[in-house]
């Protein structure tokens, strides 16, 4: 008897090995080197609820007639012209080639991969685990490889139509000109801070996500936790988790929602010529 409750004490998880292991990722090297590890679980969900998402829209569209709408088509048209209304708002010329379906395609896809923070945590981890992943991290806006690379992306873009709208020579004279002025002396100056602006614009719309995205996972473990310490912590874990869960609808959509206004500015300060 003694010698299995000491079996059932070193199996028992502490908080701190409880927060790790979900907070582990199906981490797998790339060749003989383990510097660059592929996250299987983040790549895997962020691939499925795009093509979800995507899919609906295209399920929705499909559908559509130009009499009274159904309850799906009027949802959609709202989120359509909601989002339309914000771009227009911030840029100023042919939207609907691109930067409108952008947005919309950058509000949607991290909606929904912020939204699976609902999921109840041990549930999704019991069914993984059945399916044979000892670790897997179901949203993918708390991985900062995820991000990072939407705002790496939308970076890119913008050096793109940077370049598009003043050309290779006019994009270079305003690295070393603006803000400061053409005088040579100042090229360095110019340069330096232009560098900061072109480092800051990615790490800051990744870091905003993520942190978010990350503090709420992080609190809905520690409420987990609570529920499982007694009938007292039970009855007030469930209590909270309720209340964070309602706060937290609010910042899955509005993260999603500044995610997609600032790839929106940063695009449209990329159109603007000078």
């Amino acid at each position: 008897m003694t010698t299995e409750h000491t079996q059932q004490a070193e199996h028992a998880l502490t908080p701190s090995s409880y927060i790790q292991h979900h907070l582990g990722f199906n981490a797998h090297a790339v060749g003989d080197t383990s510097f660059w590890t592929l996250h299987v679980d983040t790549l895997a969900m962020s691939v499925i609820l795009g093509l979800v998402v995507m899919g609906f829209v295209w399920w929705i569209a499909r559908g559509a007639t130009a009499g009274v709408p159904n309850k799906r088509q009027a949802f959609v048209e709202l989120v359509f012209g909601f989002i339309d209304d914000q771009v227009k708002n911030i840029f100023h010329g042919d939207r609907h080639s691109f930067i409108a379906p952008t947005a919309l395609t950058v509000f949607l896809w991290v909606f929904a991969m912020n939204a699976m923070d609902f999921l109840p945590i041990d549930v999704f981890a019991k069914i993984t685990h059945a399916l044979g992943f000892e670790h897997w991290r179901a949203v993918p806006t708390s991985d900062i490889n995820t991000t990072f690379a939407l705002a790496l992306a939308v970076w890119l873009l913008m050096i793109f139509f940077s370049i598009k709208a003043k050309g290779l020579g006019g994009w270079i004279h305003e690295l070393f000109c603006a803000p400061f002025g053409s005088n040579p002396l100042v090229w360095p100056a110019n340069f330096l801070f232009n560098l900061i602006e072109y480092i800051s614009k990615p790490l800051s719309h990744s870091l905003r996500l993520f942190g978010n995205m990350y503090a709420g996972e992080i609190i809905f473990l520690l409420l987990g936790m609570w529920a499982a310490t007694g009938l007292a912590g039970t009855v007030f874990g469930a209590i909270l988790g309720v209340g964070w869960s309602i706060f937290h609808i609010l910042i899955v959509a509005l993260q999603a929602f500044i995610f997609m206004m600032l790839t929106v500015v940063y695009l449209a300060m990329a159109h603007e010529s000078h």
